[in-house]
């Protein structure tokens, strides 16, 4: 008698199918479909996840650039300047401080614009 998967394949596409849950139409209860779908999921997951963190350094350089200006500075200048008085600040600690503790940022332009005249 010839062996077949039986057991072992039905457990493959039940694991499978647990992952297209709420998936539409016949991506989620159609073997062929529901794999090539899971695989391309895969790949949007892998990619997207290195898109978000150019989407959000592209948010802190614009938030950090809106703020440079209403204090009468480019963005361009600015980093410059945080790099001339060695202030170690990321743009994310940077956006958050703009955002949050304007005092905190004026002390800091200040020191930037202190360290390009000198």
């Amino acid at each position: 008698m010839r062996t077949t998967k039986g057991a072992a394949r039905n457990k493959a596409k039940r694991r499978l199918f647990k992952k297209t849950k709420g998936y539409r139409g016949g991506r989620h209860n159609m073997l062929r479909s529901a794999k090539e779908t899971l695989v391309r999921a895969g790949a949007f997951a892998f990619r997207d996840r290195r898109v978000r963190k150019r989407e959000f350094r592209k948010l802190w350089i614009i938030r950090i650039n809106a703020a440079c200006r209403e204090r009468g500075m480019r963005y361009s200048e600015f980093i410059h300047g945080l790099d001339k008085a060695s202030i170690g600040l990321d743009r994310k600690s940077l956006s958050e401080m703009a955002i949050h503790d304007p005092a905190g940022f004026d002390a800091v332009v200040e020191k930037v614009k202190a360290a390009l005249a000198a």
